[in-house]
C-alpha cells in the first residue's frame, strides 16, 4: 500500500514504515503528526484518485529529528568589473516516519 502526499508543499509517494527528509516542520522531535492532502491512494492494486484531494484519506507520521542538508556554494561574479560574492547555504530538514496510511 502506498500513497502521494503532499507535505510542506512537495509531493512524496509514501508507504508505511519508510522515514523520509521533508522540509523543515514546526513540530517538535517524537510529535505525531497527520497529512490530509492525499492526492492518490493505491491499495494492492484498488487506485483511488483524488480531484484533486482525497476527503477520506490521511496519512499518520511522527517526527524523528531535525537536521541540516549539505552546505551548498552559490558564487555569483561578473567578469572584467572585479564583482564577486560567495554564499553558503544549508537546508533544514525534518526525519519524519511514516505510521499509517488510512484511505
Amino acid at each position: 500500500m502506498f500513497a502521494i502526499v503532499s507535505i510542506a508543499g512537495q509531493q512524496f509517494k509514501v508507504e508505511e514504515g519508510q522515514e523520509l527528509f521533508v522540509h523543515r516542520l514546526e513540530a517538535a522531535e517524537g510529535d505525531s503528526l497527520s497529512f490530509d492532502q492525499v492526492l492518490l491512494v493505491d491499495n494492492g492494486g484498488t487506485v483511488s484518485v483524488g480531484t484533486p484531494n482525497i476527503s477520506a484519506a490521511s496519512v499518520k507520521a511522527t517526527v524523528l529529528e531535525h537536521v541540516k542538508g549539505d552546505k551548498v556554494i552559490v558564487f555569483k561574479k561578473k567578469r572584467r568589473k572585479g564583482y564577486k560574492v560567495k554564499n553558503g547555504h544549508r537546508q533544514s530538514f525534518s526525519k519524519i516516519k511514516v505510521d499509517s496510511i488510512v484511505g
